[in-house]
């Protein structure tokens, strides 16, 4: 995704965002921050916040985000807080994690990609999370309306709204909402964010 117009996009709105100190959590991250613990996976990071947080509570992070602005801020933010991050500027279209995490994490990451990525992206993520750990995922789903932020020629993927659930049946659901919210122009975003727990032995499929 480096380079592309979604990227520049958010590369944009992250120096606007550090140049104001708006470090803010936001409801998703919020959500997701009692959960997020131990040896930590965040995909996606944009600024930090959350991968901050859960260092603030002891995790150690990896964070990762295709968004230079984003990596250079929070890398000095984790240094000048003393913080145990590791962040880098990875395009995550074909990053497959290596090693097991408490938590993984990707709010707002995988609507950036054509399906086929998305979904695949998708389940080396949840690949990712050790039994007993925690994954914490966030997408658009159909109806949304605001497209400004997407990559219109490269492709995006609205997921289903039965998606998340379905990929996580015989997970643990900790927390999952379907949530609605205006945006520009008279538009609407729909988002779906699942928290859940993965089983000791996952049920297999009829």
């Amino acid at each position: 995704m480096t380079g592309t117009g979604s990227v520049q996009f958010f590369d944009a709105q992250f120096r606007r965002q550090y140049a104001t100190k708006d470090f803010a959590l936001n409801p998703f991250e919020l959500r997701a921050l009692p959960y997020v613990e131990g040896n930590v996976l965040e995909l996606g990071c944009g600024l930090g916040n959350l991968s901050i947080g859960a260092a603030e509570k002891g995790a150690r992070v990896l964070a990762l985000d295709a968004s230079p602005a984003a990596i250079q801020s929070l890398a000095a933010r984790a240094k000048e807080l003393r913080l145990n991050i590791d962040a880098r500027c990875r395009d995550l279209a074909d990053y497959a994690p290596t090693g097991k995490f408490d938590a993984v994490v990707a709010i707002g990451l995988f609507m950036f990609f054509p399906c086929e990525v998305a979904r695949r992206q998708f389940a080396r993520a949840l690949s990712a999370v050790r039994v007993g750990g925690i994954a914490v995922v966030n997408v658009l789903i159909e109806g949304t309306t605001f497209m400004d932020m997407f990559d219109t020629e490269r492709g995006y993927c609205l997921f289903r709204e039965a998606d998340l659930p379905a990929a996580l049946d015989g997970w643990q659901m900790l927390d999952d909402r379907v949530e609605q919210f205006d945006a520009p122009g008279g538009t609407i975003k729909r988002f779906r964010t699942s928290i859940a727990r993965r089983p000791a032995a996952q049920r297999k499929s009829p």
